[in-house]
C-alpha cells in the first residue's frame, strides 16, 4: 500500500462516481495528445487509458513511478519522472490535453507554468482547492478577485465544472476540491502586447490591494494618464477588469 506523502500534497482521489464525472468532463478521445500530471495512483490514469492509445504523464514520486511500470503496457503509458513545475511541455506532441489532480501546495505556480504553453493547448482540466477555483473564475469587485484571477483570464476561458467533497479522497484533505476547465483564447482575443509588463502591473497593483490605483500605480502612471485612459484612480485593483488592465500595460508598452 502506498503511504500518501504530505512533502508532495498528495490526497488520493477513490471516489467511483466523481472519478466518472471528471472523465465525462475530459470526454477524451483516442488520438488525443494528453498528459497527466501527478497520476498517483491511477484514479483517472486507468479510465484515460482505455480511451487513448498512448497516454504521457507527469510524476516525481519514485515509489508511484515504479508502481505505474509495474501496472501499465510501455506502448500505452509514457511516464516523464520529474518536477512538473520544471517540465517542459514543449517536448510533447500539439495540439496537448492537459488533466490532473493538482498538488495544492504548489498549485498557483503550476498553473503560471502551464499558462506559457498556452499557445500549444487546447484545454486543461484540474482538480484544485475550491478556494483557488473560485479565485480563477472570479468576477471584478468579488472578494475572491485578485491577482491570479487576472493573470490567467487574460488567456483563458475558464468554467467551474464540478464539485468535490473531502470524502472522495484517502486521505481526506482539510479543504473541499473541484474540477475546473480552462481553455485558452484564441490569439486575437489576447489583448496583452508585452506579457512581463502586464504581470508587473497586476501585481503592483494587487500588492496592496485596499489601497488606491493612485496610489499603487504611481510608479507607472501620472494623474493626467488616468484621466486618458478613463480609468478612475480612486478605483482599487479589484475594480478593474482585464481589459482595462490589459489597457494600462499597453498604454505603458514602448515596444
Amino acid at each position: 500500500m502506498h503511504i500518501a506523502r504530505k512533502r508532495f500534497g498528495q490526497n488520493f482521489l477513490v471516489d467511483e462516481q466523481i472519478i466518472g464525472d471528471i472523465i465525462r468532463a475530459i470526454h477524451p478521445h483516442p488520438d488525443d495528445n494528453m498528459v497527466e500530471i501527478g497520476p498517483g495512483l491511477g484514479a483517472l490514469t486507468r479510465p484515460l487509458i482505455k480511451e487513448l492509445k498512448l497516454l504521457h504523464v507527469v510524476e516525481i514520486d519514485r515509489d508511484i513511478i515504479a508502481r505505474l511500470h509495474k501496472d501499465y503496457p510501455q506502448d500505452k503509458l509514457v511516464i516523464h519522472a520529474g518536477d512538473a513545475l520544471k517540465f517542459d511541455l514543449a517536448e510533447l506532441p500539439t495540439p496537448l490535453r492537459i488533466v490532473g489532480n493538482l498538488p495544492y501546495n504548489i498549485s498557483s505556480p503550476l498553473l503560471f507554468h502551464f499558462s506559457a504553453y498556452a499557445d500549444r493547448i487546447t484545454d486543461m482540466h484540474f482538480m484544485l482547492q475550491d478556494e483557488v477555483v473560485e479565485r480563477m473564475v472570479a468576477a471584478p469587485s468579488t472578494p475572491a478577485y485578485g491577482r491570479l484571477s487576472v493573470m490567467l483570464q487574460y488567456r483563458f476561458y475558464m468554467e467551474k465544472l464540478l464539485d468535490v467533497p473531502p470524502e472522495s479522497f484517502r486521505p481526506s484533505p482539510k479543504v473541499n476540491s473541484a474540477i475546473v476547465r480552462m481553455i485558452p483564447l484564441p490569439a486575437s482575443e489576447v489583448l496583452v502586447r508585452d506579457e512581463k509588463l502586464f504581470a508587473a502591473i497586476v501585481a503592483t497593483a494587487f500588492g496592496q490591494r485596499r489601497k488606491t490605483l493612485r496610489n499603487t500605480l504611481k510608479t507607472y502612471l501620472a494623474e493626467s494618464d488616468f484621466e486618458l485612459l478613463g480609468i478612475d484612480a480612486q478605483l482599487r485593483a479589484e475594480n478593474l477588469g482585464v481589459a482595462e488592465f490589459a489597457a494600462i500595460a499597453n498604454f505603458l508598452f514602448r515596444g
